[in-house]
C-alpha cells in the first residue's frame, strides 16, 4: 500500500504544482477553460492519463469550470500518485490554454 505523505511534504509538492490546495486528506484544483467543449475535451485527456496511471480523479464538470480532486482512497490520504496525477492534470490544463 502507497504511503501517505506528511503535511510538510504535501506543502512542499504543492508549492511545485499550479493552482492545487490541500492537504494530506486530498489535494484539489479548480480551472476554467474558454468553453464547455474544452473543458469537455481537458476531462478526456486527463481520464486517458489516469488509465495510464491506473489511478483516478474525482472530476466535477460545471459548464466550462473543472475541479479536480485527488487522493488515494485505499491508502487514506494523498500519496505520491497522486502527486504524479495532479503533475499530468498541469500539463493537461496548461496545453489547452
Amino acid at each position: 500500500m502507497a504511503n501517505v505523505l506528511t503535511a510538510d511534504a504535501v506543502r512542499d509538492e504543492l508549492g511545485a504544482l499550479t493552482g492545487w490546495s490541500g492537504d494530506p486528506t486530498g489535494i484539489t484544483r479548480t480551472v476554467e477553460l474558454v468553453s464547455f467543449p474544452a473543458a469537455v475535451a481537458v476531462v478526456d485527456r486527463v481520464a486517458a492519463a489516469a488509465e495510464e496511471l491506473d489511478h483516478h480523479p474525482d472530476i466535477d464538470i460545471r459548464w466550462r469550470t473543472l475541479t479536480f480532486r485527488c487522493v488515494t482512497h485505499s491508502a487514506g490520504g494523498v500519496t505520491r500518485r497522486d502527486i504524479e496525477l495532479a503533475r499530468r492534470i498541469d500539463g493537461i490544463v496548461g496545453e489547452a490554454a
